[in-house]
């Protein structure tokens, strides 16, 4: 009817209104909230970081031919830049050395860039080769122009995060926190911190429901700028404000605190089911065969030059206190399965702990003259390069513990329900706690917290430098106050 359009207008105009005098509040509050995009930002930071990049190794190459030719530009030097830059760009364009986890852990970045020019210098050999091309390339110049290449970029990345934190504050996110129906904590509403903003909604007169068009069009106002929102609501009020944010163009979180107990790390789908993903696999196809590989050449080239070495230990050990020269004992493996870890005995045979429930004191009276030597010099670990080579081990992982292993009297797994979790991956013989300094005796609870602390972050994100940097870090550890 008349009427009925007439009152519908007129409802329609009394929201336009209202929505046209929220407009100014809300463009201040977002103007104030995120001053610019940093979605800009990153794209300049990338472009700038991918210039750095290709201008340092190009001075690399260049720099290898004037050490190994007399001259930057002579043929062979221009030639190896020719096929190195093309293969790097391509491969540095997808393996993530030009994202945002690049600018927000600089060790990843820089990882991800020696990752590409690892592989684009491999590529540039093997199409050489094949092409029967490489008498027209220098073998000194690849060698010498690869390691200027990788010192050039790490020194590039670490230099640009310095000037990236000191003029942008390491903020590369603009992050809306929207509270609507649940309590906020007055030191959280309003404040600014590394490009996060919270905010009430019925501060702003954000308040999802029907699709109403005015109301759609102040929450889209109110998210320019944004990259991500996070929502805080009641329960009640969750699907209205996922059903308002699908549209956006941002990455929308709703938080659920009732989930907190699954530990779920992402969502699945079964038989038209939502499902939780509370695991894993840490690591890929790819991931497993290179640290296999890895284990395989490490393991091999030890034992070679360690055969004499472990031989005159089992000597020693056979000539003080006769008996078996190597120590068996069940430890918790890959996937919780039990496997007999090998190490030189440093008891006395009648003192042997096959359970493990008690740790080994620096002052030991179990231990012999032999065996405090190869425990402090960490000598007694060397037969579990057998292990690895088995496959029950890794070098690098979380270190193998008994069934019977305590700290205050309590079972490490009664101490802290995420201690299975740590056997997502293999053991090693060395580990990042290791490396750490979380070695010996666990005495206390704090002892076996921090070691689980660390061998859960090992394998998030993991990535053969990692164990590369580990392996090489032992060294300096091998001779540590807590090896006894």
């Amino acid at each position: 009817s008349v009427t009925a359009r007439a009152r519908l207008r007129h409802e329609a105009s009394f929201l336009l209104a209202g929505h046209r005098a929220a407009r100014p509040a809300l463009a201040t509050v977002r103007d104030k909230l995120f001053p610019r995009s940093r979605e800009r930002l990153r794209i300049a930071v990338y472009g700038l970081l991918f210039l750095a990049d290709i201008i340092l190794i190009t001075l690399a190459f260049l720099g290898a031919g004037a050490l190994r030719l007399g001259s930057p530009f002579e043929l062979q030097s221009l030639r190896t830049v020719a096929v190195v830059i093309p293969t790097f760009i391509a491969i540095a364009a997808h393996n993530r050395a030009y994202s945002i986890k690049a600018l927000q852990r600089p060790e990843y970045g820089i990882a991800k860039v020696v990752e590409a020019l690892a592989y684009a210098v491999a590529v540039a050999i093997a199409i050489l080769f094949y092409a029967k091309a490489s008498v027209a390339f220098s073998r000194q110049i690849f060698a010498i122009g690869t390691i200027l290449a990788v010192a050039l970029a790490t020194a590039g990345r670490m230099a640009a995060v310095v000037h990236i934190k000191r003029k942008f504050g390491g903020a590369f996110v603009n992050r809306l926190v929207i509270v609507d129906g649940v309590p906020v904590e007055a030191a959280g509403r309003g404040r600014v911190a590394q490009g996060e903003m919270i905010v009430s909604a019925a501060e702003l007169g954000l308040a999802p429901g029907d699709d109403n068009p005015i109301l759609l069009d102040r929450l889209g106002h109110a998210l320019d700028g944004c990259d991500s929102v996070v929502v805080q609501c009641s329960p009640e009020r969750r699907a209205k404000w996922s059903h308002a944010l699908k549209c956006a163009a941002v990455d929308v979180e709703i938080v659920t605190p009732e989930l907190d107990q699954f530990s779920a790390i992402g969502l699945g789908m079964f038989e038209g089911h939502r499902t939780l993903l509370v695991s894993s696999r840490p690591l890929n196809v790819r991931d497993r065969a290179l640290k296999r590989m890895l284990d395989l050449a490490v393991a091999l080239a030890a034992l070679l030059i360690l055969a004499p070495l472990m031989a005159m230990v089992a000597l020693a050990i056979a000539a003080e206190s006769g008996g078996p020269v190597l120590f068996r004992q069940q430890r918790v493996g890959q996937n919780n399965r039990l496997f007999r870890l090998l190490k030189f005995r440093s008891f006395w045979q009648p003192c042997s702990d096959p359970s493990g429930r008690q740790s080994a004191g620096r002052a030991d009276e179990r231990m012999t003259r032999v065996g405090k030597f190869i425990r402090r010099t960490s000598l007694d670990e060397l037969p579990q390069l057998l292990n690895v080579l088995a496959g029950h081990m890794s070098i690098v992982g979380p270190r193998p513990h008994a069934l019977g292993s305590t700290a205050e009297d309590a079972l490490f797994w009664k101490i802290d329900s995420r201690y299975f979790h740590r056997h997502a991956v293999k053991p090693g013989m060395t580990g990042l706690a290791q490396v750490r300094g979380y070695r010996g005796a666990t005495a206390r609870r704090d002892d076996l917290t921090n070691r689980l602390q660390a061998d859960l972050e090992y394998f998030q994100d993991w990535t053969i430098w990692r164990d590369l940097k580990i392996i090489f870090v032992t060294f300096g550890v091998i001779l540590h106050p807590n090896a006894f």
